[in-house]
């Protein structure tokens, strides 16, 4: 049995204890988490919620796509443990910066947004150095972003740029936060890490 709604929904979730417990006060550093989609749908005899045109929000970071499905306890709402599967057009923006892909599985933990794994042809990510306003971006099949690390691991055609710099290999990992990126040798089945530098044009002659 399911149940429908066609008009905009907008959900704030605040958090503050469990369904059906006694409310008890988040903590000073825990933000709420907003739930915007152009519809739902609520299947209560296999326990999943559907969302469609859904964004959720916490703080600096969205999740958004064409469409949503929660399964488990999140179909209460209930963000503490939860896993989500987004499909079409998604993006997750960060402080940091912003992911984009076909599909992503997407885990709650804490009532925080953990870990996202991206898929697509290619899952991409772009992140704008503030410092010199140059971007670093880079594409892969698979793009696993831990957001307790701040870092993105991109395998299966993983490829990342800063502009005149491009590293090719099957799996890399970038640090958004230290901005660094490493290539561990034992996770390229047996292929090797491609670098291709571009040298700057020279100064004209005065």
């Amino acid at each position: 049995m399911a149940a429908s709604c066609r008009n905009r929904l907008v959900l704030i979730c605040l958090l503050a204890g469990a369904q059906g417990a006694p409310a008890k006060e988040a903590p000073t550093t825990q933000l709420p988490i907003s739930l915007d989609a152009q519809s739902t749908e609520v299947d209560y005899q296999h326990n999943e919620m559907t969302f469609r045109k859904v964004k959720i929000s916490q703080g600096g970071m969205s999740v958004s796509a064409d469409q949503a499905q929660a399964n488990g306890q999140s179909t209460n709402l209930n963000f503490e443990d939860s896993h989500w599967v987004f499909k079409g057009n998604v993006k997750i923006a960060t402080d940091q910066g912003q992911l984009a892909s076909d599909e992503a599985d997407v885990t709650f933990v804490k009532n925080l947004l953990a870990k996202a794994i991206i898929t697509g042809k290619p899952a991409v990510f772009e992140q704008r150095n503030p410092q010199n306003g140059k971007p670093v971006h880079g594409h892969a099949n698979v793009i696993e972003y831990d957001v307790a690390k701040s870092t993105v691991l991109l395998s299966s055609g993983a490829w990342i740029s800063n502009g005149p710099d491009e590293i090719h290999g099957e799996s890399l990992k970038y640090n958004m936060l230290e901005k660094k990126m490493i290539a561990d040798p034992g996770e390229q089945n047996s292929q090797r890490v491609h670098i291709t530098i571009t040298p700057p044009p020279p100064n004209p002659k005065p």
